[in-house]
């Protein structure tokens, strides 16, 4: 788990994180690229549309077990709840979860009273 401020230098300071801790672990180049593209869009969106956590950041986590590597990234959650959208081939942004439903198996959203997280 690592905590980052709420600003865009935030997602490359866990891109790394996550690529050297995987590849420690013996993952395949492949699956660390993927799951640093997740991350990155889980962590753009929250920085986008969400707000801190209230000591002001977000947090990033990772989970590697046998069978899967989960990736979550929580904040103080917003107006509207995470979903993917189909924006038009040319369009520039919105792409973000719909890259992640096609890297993943799965991905959802839980909120509770501290805020919400994203998993994938």
């Amino acid at each position: 788990m690592v905590l980052l401020p709420c600003v865009p230098s935030s997602v490359a300071v866990a891109r790394g994180r996550i690529s050297t801790e995987l590849r420690g672990a013996g993952l395949f180049a492949g699956c660390v690229a993927d799951a640093a593209l997740v991350l990155s869009e889980l962590l753009s969106n929250a920085i986008l549309h969400a707000r801190p956590l209230p000591d002001a950041r977000i947090r990033a986590a990772w989970m590697l077990s046998p069978a899967s590597l989960e990736v979550l990234v929580s904040d103080g959650g917003s107006a509207t709840q995470p979903q993917a959208s189909r924006p038009s081939l040319s369009a520039l942004g919105g792409w973000g979860l719909s890259i992640v439903e096609h890297l993943c198996s799965s991905w959802g959203v839980r909120a509770d009273a501290s805020g919400t997280t994203v998993w994938a």
